[in-house]
């Protein structure tokens, strides 16, 4: 049983822990990732709010559970998945349209994924994400990044920020790949990180899954794709600038 179907959304995750940081500022924060490790991970990171500020108030698993508490905790910033159960972060964005809309009180979204693929952050920020940072960023920067967001800011890496400004830029809309569109999220995410040169194993820490079910995954890929081995597949996502 996936983490998504046994995980709740959890309403006050932080009961108790509430107050300023150490420097005077506060932010209330739901995290919204369907790998529960990452979640316990990440409060553990950022939540002790006597120091951080951040006061976790919140915690879902996919787009249904992200809905519900954000609506009934009315955070300042969701740090929010793009890969979920249910329709993705972009659908979570979609459905609290009108709460980020709020002139008084805007809930603002920061993406926190592991993937870096410019259709991934381009879709969030047209849904309405005030930035975008990846899993490998640190605490002490996905806290100020956090504040930033709180504050009204756009926060991207340097890399992604560059997609945005590309994609906006253009007045043509991406061509649709037919090939990639037949792969899931997650096996697009397999697939850059094989394409990479991941092996097997840390595929499986990167995205918090079990190796048999990532050898699972590329053998879905092969098979849609019509590829034979791990070097097609690596020439296969250069060429369309995957990797």
């Amino acid at each position: 049983m996936s983490d998504a179907t046994e995980a709740n959304g959890t309403v006050g995750a932080a009961e108790g822990r509430t107050g300023a940081g150490a420097d005077g500022r506060h932010v209330r924060v739901v995290l919204v990732d369907d790998h529960r490790m990452f979640r316990t991970g990440v409060q553990a990171e950022i939540g002790q709010t006597a120091e951080t500020g951040v006061e976790v108030v919140g915690e879902a698993a996919d787009v249904d559970q992200a809905v519900a508490v954000i609506t009934a905790t009315r955070p300042e910033v969701v740090l929010l998945d793009v890969h979920l159960p249910g329709g993705g972060g972009v659908e979570v964005l979609r459905r609290c349209a009108a709460l980020t809309a709020d002139a008084e009180r805007p809930v603002r979204f920061l993406a926190l994924s592991v993937s870096d693929a410019a259709e991934d952050v381009i879709g969030v920020i047209r849904g309405g994400a005030r930035g975008y940072v990846t899993k490998t960023i640190t605490g002490a920067d996905l806290i100020d990044s956090i504040f930033r967001v709180q504050e009204g800011d756009a926060v991207f890496s340097p890399r992604l920020a560059g997609f945005v400004l590309d994609a906006f830029a253009s007045t043509d809309a991406p061509p649709v790949d037919e090939d990639l569109d037949r792969l899931t999220q997650r096996e697009r995410e397999v697939l850059r990180l094989i394409a990479r040169g991941y092996a097997y194993k840390e595929i499986a820490k990167q995205l918090f899954i079990s190796v048999k079910t990532v050898e699972s995954h590329v053998s879905a890929v092969l098979r849609k794709l019509q590829l034979s081995n791990r070097h097609e597949l690596t020439r296969w996502a250069t060429a369309r600038r995957l990797v």
